[in-house]
């Protein structure tokens, strides 16, 4: 008899649920807005868990009493102290099989590691990291961005070269061609109506500007190549802690690299890799070429006590034609 398996993938600006056979054949999809707590509240959560449940459960064609098991990945649950309402949230969808939660990096680091245990590092609007052990344990950083001292994500590597153009505009640090870009970006006339409307608020830049940085850096401006690099050194550092959290030192770890931030390729990820791997030799990079929803229905395959690895790469790959 043919068993069937929900994930879902709780972000903050999208939810994502499939449903799929233990063979990996995806058979359901849903999708809705942002379910984070943090954003939406968990009245919020619960909508969203409740809209993309019932989208892949139909288009699935299937009732939910027929699914084996569940996982799901939730931006926002960070805490111990957050695991009874974000367990209440998801009781709300009367869901009678066994189901875990977790934090929604660890389902990326699902998602991307073949031996399914390790370290995965999310770089994309912000930053995070959390690691898996083969026995269950788990290790994580804050989540907290600049305000705990994390950095690397693209809203960090922003604000971090708004001071390096802002040190160029008082003579503090060397001139530096990403005033010129995000003078173009944001409609300012020069580097004083730049820095001015940052200033009184006039002007924004988030993490969207990123790529410029980016593409400036490949322009050959020293400042913003040594700006990645930090960036780099800056994930690899999160990815060190947790390794160290869970004693991963001496093992052939695997570090999934999970978010748009990776896009900006070597400049970034190499010097990551030198961070790491000064304290984990070992440790293979990988970068995740998966919706992070898939790691939600391995978990929740793990629940079910249904061995993942023989679904991973159809799942793998049908997720990737559906999630867009």
């Amino acid at each position: 008899m043919a068993k069937y398996f929900l994930g879902v993938d709780v972000g903050g600006s999208k939810t994502h649920a499939l449903v799929a056979d233990q063979g990996g054949r995806v058979l359901g999809f849903g999708e809705a807005g942002p379910g984070n707590h943090e954003v939406v509240g968990y009245e919020g959560l619960i909508a969203a868990l409740q809209s993309v449940t019932r989208q892949a459960l139909t288009s699935a064609g299937l009732a939910k009493d027929q699914l084996a098991g569940a996982g799901f990945g939730v931006a926002g649950f960070d805490w111990p102290s957050q695991r009874q309402p974000t367990r209440a949230a998801i009781e709300t969808l009367g869901l009678n099989v066994p189901f875990e939660f977790v934090n929604d990096t660890v389902i990326g680091l699902l998602a991307g590691s073949v031996k399914g245990w390790g370290v995965g590092v999310v770089a994309g609007t912000s930053c995070n990291c959390w690691g898996r052990a083969k026995d269950g344990r788990q290790g994580q950083l804050t989540g907290g961005s600049t305000r705990l001292g994390e950095f690397g994500g693209g809203s960090e590597m922003v604000a971090r070269a708004v001071q390096l153009v802002s040190r160029a505009w008082s003579k503090r640090g060397p001139e530096t061609a990403l005033t010129a870009a995000f003078c173009r970006l944001v409609g300012a006339s020069e580097a004083t109506d730049l820095i001015e409307g940052l200033m009184l608020e006039r002007y924004q830049l988030g993490a969207g500007a990123a790529p410029t940085i980016a593409q400036v850096a490949e322009a050959g401006d020293r400042v913003a190549q040594e700006l990645i690099a930090w960036s780099g050194q800056e994930l690899g550092s999160l990815a060190v802690g947790v390794i160290r959290q869970l004693g991963f030192e001496t093992l052939e770890v695997e570090v999934v690299l999970v978010g748009s931030l990776y896009n900006i390729g070597p400049r970034l990820s190499e010097p990551m890799r030198e961070t790491i791997l000064a304290v984990a030799p070992a440790a293979q990079l990988i970068r995740l070429n998966a919706p992070p929803v898939v790691g939600g229905v391995l978990l929740g395959m793990e629940q079910a006590g249904v061995e993942p690895e023989a679904a991973r790469e159809r799942l793998i790959a049908e997720g990737r034609r559906v999630v867009v």
